[in-house]
């Protein structure tokens, strides 16, 4: 007997879906601290550029083969592929997009459970009248307690099971419906508390992410901002492709893309307005890197008036975006498992849980008993993060985009998405050119020794 592929019940909740998976600790934990390393504006403005000239269209791309194939994205990519007559070996662009979605979701799950961790340890008044070294002290603590992490990271992987058991309809769509309006809320209270305890130094932070400097825009810079635009939209994971297969004909893609591209920047730039002032306002440096959220950030939550308050709200925020996009990245799997086994729903989320969460306890013993154990000179941890971020994404938004431009009827494209003479061109060129090779470079860029 055929399983019956579920539908999203409305626009409104599968636009809230999409937005969730791309409105994740990439905006508020990872765009802020680049910002701050790059030079800030100038990495801004070229950062909104690339998300709406390479961003949008391979996320328009995604949700139109899934919603062609109406499968996972394994089968989705061999079935579009034979229906244009090309070969089978395309679902290889699904393959590699599923399992990267499964191998970041077992670190990620990790850091989501960093940032639950840390709701308690601001209002239990933790960073109280903390510096710089005593909060690096509780980060390198917390990372060391295996005991810890472990507990956290299965709370989180427990809330996605709950969610995604739940199926498109109850689980995913019904989740985000109540936390992205509630990440919403949070976001807009901590700018307004930033604006009220930072005096001049919101102003300071407005200048930092808007006024122009291009003075300290260079190759490096220009590449982060390609790299992130990709990333901050769950490009390549499968996901969008998974999302795009739940939907009807009816749902317009470039005008619903251009809605989660707009809000995935808003919530970005509002983070930065929420996070900046504080770390001004208390003499921090903006360029702290990856430990802006856990490390500077507290300092400044643990030297402000109602300081416990502020930064148990900011942590939650940051634990609603993980949530919403964790669960998009646990989909994938689960939609694989669901059509291509006899499992149903819930057992399907529940081995695909259980199998990322014993993943994660590696990540999480890399940080401390396993520590010593490299691999390419790696931790696993770091290694899962490279792979995924730098090789697997890339390679599949490139198999992406150059089957959606080069294997697929055009015509049939152009028609889907009602696209008039003048903008069809730049769709093609743009598809077709632009964004391989933009694509190429990030992968290019993936293998070069990092730099600071």
């Amino acid at each position: 007997m055929k399983k019956s592929h579920s539908q999203w019940s409305s626009r409104m909740g599968f636009m809230l879906a999409a937005a969730g998976s791309a409105v994740g600790l990439g905006n508020i934990w990872k765009f802020p601290y680049m910002a701050g390393e790059m030079g800030g504006s100038a990495f801004v403005l070229t950062y909104l550029l690339f998300m709406f000239v390479i961003g949008l269209p391979i996320l328009v791309l995604e949700w139109l083969i899934g919603r062609r194939g109406q499968k996972n994205p394994i089968h989705t990519m061999e079935d579009v592929a034979v229906s244009e007559g090309r070969s089978k070996l395309w679902r290889w662009v699904g393959i590699i997009g599923v399992l990267g979605s499964f191998l970041i979701l077992s670190f990620y799950s990790v850091i989501g459970g960093w940032a639950t961790d840390y709701i308690f340890l601001a209002i239990n008044g933790t960073f109280n009248g903390v510096n710089g070294e005593a909060t690096g002290q509780i980060f390198s603590s917390f990372l060391g307690n295996t005991n810890s992490l472990l507990i956290w990271h299965t709370v989180f992987m427990a809330a996605n099971t709950i969610i995604v058991a739940m199926g498109v309809g109850a689980g995913l769509e019904r989740a985000c419906k109540v936390m992205m309006p509630g990440l919403g809320v949070l976001l807009l209270i901590l700018v307004a508390y930033a604006a009220i305890v930072s005096g001049s130094s919101f102003g300071k932070a407005f200048d930092f992410l808007f006024t122009p400097n291009w003075s300290a825009l260079n190759g490096t810079a220009i590449l982060a901002a390609l790299g992130h635009a990709f990333f901050s939209l769950s490009l390549g994971m499968g996901i969008m492709m998974a999302y795009g297969s739940y939907l009807g004909k009816d749902v317009n893609l470039l005008s619903t893309a251009r809605t989660v591209v707009i809000l995935d920047v808003i919530v970005a730039m509002l983070s930065g307005m929420a996070i900046f002032p504080l770390v001004f306002a208390n003499g921090l440096e903006a360029g702290s890197g990856p430990g802006l959220i856990f490390v500077t950030l507290p300092i400044a939550f643990g030297n402000m008036a109602a300081g416990s308050i502020l930064g148990c709200l900011f942590f939650i925020f940051l634990t609603f975006a993980a949530l919403t996009s964790s669960i998009s990245l646990l989909e994938p799997t689960v939609e694989l498992l669901e059509e291509k086994t006899p499992m149903g729903r819930k057992t399907a989320t529940v081995v695909s849980s259980v199998l990322i969460w014993a993943l994660g306890i590696a990540c999480i013993l890399s940080f401390n008993e396993w520590a010593d154990v490299k691999l390419f000179d790696k931790g696993i941890f770091d290694l899962l993060d490279y792979l995924t971020s730098k090789i697997m994404l890339p390679v599949t938004g490139l198999g992406t985009v150059i089957f959606g431009a080069w294997m697929m009827n055009q015509k049939v494209i152009r028609k889907e998405l009602n696209l008039s003479n003048f903008w069809f061109g730049v769709w093609t060129v743009l598809t077709r050119v632009v964004i391989p090779v933009a694509v190429v470079l990030i992968l290019i860029c993936g293998f070069l020794p990092e730099t600071r």
